[in-house]
């Protein structure tokens, strides 16, 4: 569903004032896309490190971004295991900012996230885009307790204004 969106917003790009129109960013839509994803994920709560200056560029000139900036970063905190985010997570990740034409994801050095980190063959990968993507910045309590209910099987619906 992502991707489709992605190729529709690629053929309005040619219009002069497009706007990005993204759904509530959720964290139980997060978890579901995760869990029903082929690659492995693991959830972490910590703060988020990285160059702010490898950063994409945010005008809107020209039209097109690179699709994907890969930055090294660092995110230090705690990962979710059933018993809660109890498990100590202190690593070197990849920070993914994504971009859709000339919109593009931004993220603030050592702001604390929730983040799905999709687990590869080089370490973990932490995708942001401009609609939220796997990183909820400044999670609350209650989507802490929303993703432990999740993964222990409990209702597990977004929240839908």
């Amino acid at each position: 569903m992502i991707r489709a969106a992605v190729l529709a917003l690629g053929s309005m790009l040619a219009g002069p004032a497009v706007a990005l129109s993204c759904l509530p960013h959720d964290v139980a839509e997060t978890y579901r896309r995760a869990a029903e994803a082929e690659e492995a994920y693991i959830v972490v709560q910590g703060r988020l490190e990285f160059d702010p200056a490898r950063l994409p560029s945010t005008d809107m000139m020209p039209q097109q971004k690179p699709p994907h900036t890969l930055i090294p970063a660092r995110l230090t905190g705690q990962a979710l295991t059933r018993g809660g985010f109890d498990q100590a997570f202190d690593r070197a990740i990849t920070l993914d900012v994504q971009c859709f034409g000339p919109w593009c994801a931004s993220a603030v050095p050592g702001t604390e996230y929730l983040g799905f980190l999709e687990r590869r063959d080089g370490g973990y990968v932490l995708a942001v885009d401009p609609c939220g993507g796997m990183g909820h910045p400044n999670p609350t309590p209650a989507m802490r307790d929303k993703v432990l209910q999740c993964l222990q099987g409990g209702p597990c619906t977004p929240t839908r204004p």
